[in-house]
């Protein structure tokens, strides 16, 4: 499959990475809205403007777009279904309806195939959601994220006039998790579940009062939760949080028995050194999917929901059942 990526951050790089580790893609073109000169990927790839994609239509089987959820998906996604097949990495999960009902709307017309909020959480923590609660009907489920840096929740906040760069920490508050690997099944806000905290470089006299107002306000963002804000340097940036790791863990408490009197766990974690890195892999892996659906005759917006687990692989269904089952 020939794969295309457009925009080249710390997602597009790590797909690029996780292209070349497929043995079934190649990777045909990289697509940005920088100067193309001031790209330099790790793989002799083409690097072409974006604003001329519609150029190589004929070359692309899924193009893999790689812009953040708070302003570059929701429009880029359904544009791009129009003349593409897609996959995007969209994580506002309050947004997600609305963003499906605008991609299956262009890529339903156009005859092509889209696949939004694909990576871990949506996307692997949402499989996992499924198979737990269908497996455990009388129960209930727990979502805990980080602690990791959050991708999206850290774009939002660099998208913050004023806003030179910034990291978001997502914090599971440890009392919680414990009363849930316990079986308890206690209820909790959104609150009691995680804290967030924010390292913000500010731009040079920048409204300091504002941007922390501006961040700790943000809805479906840092609106519901207990936020903290704390002004760095870019040096201290650079020095003590260049990584970004994260990770996390799904949980289903539930009861079986003629009385419920037996209690089980369903646990699936994650442990990220890189959250771009996996969330590119996760990427490809349903990017795959979409090449094989769409050859299918399939079309329209999807979501991790409606692919086939075989889909995503690059074994054969021979080997798969040889060495998986």
């Amino acid at each position: 499959m020939k794969i295309a990526i457009y925009g080249y951050g710390n997602l597009g790089r790590g797909v690029e990475c996780a292209v070349t580790a497929a043995p079934d893609a190649e990777l045909v073109g990289i697509f940005t809205r920088r100067d193309p000169a001031s790209v330099h990927p790790h793989t002799a790839v083409p690097v072409c403007p974006a604003d001329e994609i519609l150029q190589y239509k004929d070359q692309i089987d899924v193009l893999i777009i790689c812009g953040g959820s708070a302003t570059d998906l929701p429009a880029m996604t359904p544009t791009l279904a129009a003349d593409f097949n897609v996959v995007d990495s969209f994580d506002t999960h309050a947004s997600i309806p609305d963003h499906f009902a605008n991609v299956d709307k262009a890529a339903s017309e156009s005859g092509h195939i889209a696949l939004i909020s694909a990576g871990w959480d949506p996307g692997m923590f949402s499989l996992n959601r499924l198979y737990a609660s269908s497996i455990l009907p009388d129960g209930a489920d727990y979502t805990f994220w980080g602690r990791g840096v959050s991708q999206g929740h850290s774009d939002a906040i660099r998208r913050i006039e004023g806003v030179k760069d910034a990291r978001q920490y997502t914090v599971p508050v440890p009392e919680a998790l414990a009363k849930v690997r316990a079986g308890e099944n206690p209820t909790l806000t959104v609150r009691e579940k995680h804290t967030r905290e924010c390292y913000v470089v500010a731009e040079e006299g920048a409204d300091l009062a504002r941007i922390e107002r501006e961040i700790k306000t943000m809805p479906h963002y840092f609106d519901e939760y207990d936020t903290t804000v704390t002004f760095i340097t870019e040096e201290e940036l650079l020095r003590d949080h260049r990584g970004i790791p994260h990770g996390g863990s799904v949980i289903r408490t539930g009861k079986t028995g003629w009385n419920g009197e037996n209690t089980h766990v369903i646990e699936y974690s994650l442990k990220l050194d890189s959250n771009p890195e996996f969330t590119a892999s996760v990427l490809v892996a349903f990017t795959r999917a979409m090449n094989r659906m769409h050859g299918r005759g399939v079309t329209g917006c999807k979501t991790v929901f409606d692919v086939a687990p075989a889909d995503l692989s690059a074994l054969t269904p021979e080997e798969l059942r040889a060495k998986m089952l």
